[in-house]
């Protein structure tokens, strides 16, 4: 049984609300009694302003601990042992925990990258590929982690291709439009390629005499999650339904069959018919008090958003209405983990 499960977050299109999604099911889980660590792999680090309160990237020093400066001693030949990250706490929910990120992370790509197709004349470059996983799997050791959420940038770069590769479980936050439609098209590729990559990779005997070792994992598909969509009697509105239908017909019969051929799906039972964790609308104004606040929007009060009578009420049944979302998307997410699902 996994000790630590890491899920990925990952979806190369832009703008489908996967950090605040990487939040909200963290915070949920962790109010489930698991200890989550969420990492912000993403160097546009909007997670670590979400969480730690940032206004601006002038403020986003090096005065905290963050994911770069964690892997430079692998990535800069540092004489010494990466360490476990001291992660940021969040006092209002004392099981979750945050890895920062750093806008200079990116700057690792390349390095990475070359050290993903290594040769006999690479070994300077053997601990890079398994380094992060190192990194990850000692942080979960020392908060005794039950899950890792990774919140990655939207590209196919090769720091994505190894948390992807590293990861037990991903999930796809879309959103209903065209471009999330081509994007699924893409990974129905992408990933299935990477997948064969970190097997050749476990299988090279260069990485297998590495300091940080190169897991053998084959990441599990735990569904798509839908948002950034607006709704009428409780319903997507039509302009958005025709992409909801779009989504579920790609996901069908290219994706899926994509991923069943390298075996990165869970038992058929755990899927329901369109494989969608949740379908999550619009925050609308509720999103700018979360931000405010540094909370999920399920846990917003009245005094956070100081509203009064109808409008409060208003928003009181939002409010209520995200929390049973996402309590159940967190449900599903401890469900299918589980190994007997």
């Amino acid at each position: 049984m996994l000790t630590c499960k890491k899920i990925a977050f990952f979806n190369h299109k832009g703008g489908v609300s996967k950090t605040t999604t990487v939040f909200n099911v963290g915070w949920m889980l962790a109010s489930k009694g698991k200890k989550v660590i969420m990492v912000d792999a993403d160097s546009q680090c909007n997670l670590t302003g979400m969480v730690m309160g940032f206004k601006g990237l002038d403020e986003l020093d090096d005065n905290y601990n963050n994911i770069k400066d964690a892997l430079s001693p692998a990535f800069e030949s540092r004489p010494k042992l990466i360490e476990p990250v001291e992660c940021f706490e969040i006092d209002e929910q004392s099981n979750l925990y945050l890895l920062p990120g750093n806008i200079k992370f990116a700057e690792y790509d390349i390095t990475l990258g070359m050290s993903q197709t290594i040769s006999d004349s690479l070994v300077t470059l053997q601990n890079l590929p398994g380094s992060i996983n190192y990194l990850l799997d000692e942080t979960a050791k020392r908060y005794d982690a039950d899950y890792i959420l990774i919140d990655m940038s939207p590209s196919l770069s090769s720091i994505n291709q190894n948390l992807f590769m590293i990861s037990d479980y991903f999930i796809i936050p879309t959103a209903p439009d065209y471009f999330s439609v081509m994007a699924l098209d893409s990974l129905s590729d992408v990933l299935p390629k990477w997948y064969t990559q970190a097997i050749r990779l476990q299988k090279n005997e260069i990485i297998q005499d590495a300091e940080y070792k190169f897991p053998t994992k084959t990441p599990k598909f735990l569904g798509n999650v839908i948002q950034q969509f607006n709704v009428r009697s409780n319903q997507p509105t039509e302009g958005f339904r025709k992409w909801f239908k779009k989504i579920n017909e790609y996901t069908n019969t290219k994706f899926i069959p994509s991923l069943n051929k390298k075996s990165m799906l869970l038992n058929d039972s755990c899927y329901n018919e369109n494989y969608i964790l949740a379908e999550i609308s619009n925050f609308n104004s509720l999103i700018t008090y979360a931000q405010e606040h540094n909370k999920p929007v399920f846990s917003l009060t009245q005094e956070d958003i100081k509203q009064s009578g109808a409008v409060w009420t208003s928003s009181k049944e939002k409010i209520s209405s995200f929390k049973k979302l996402f309590s159940d998307l967190a449900n599903s997410i401890l469900r299918m983990t589980n190994e007997e699902c």
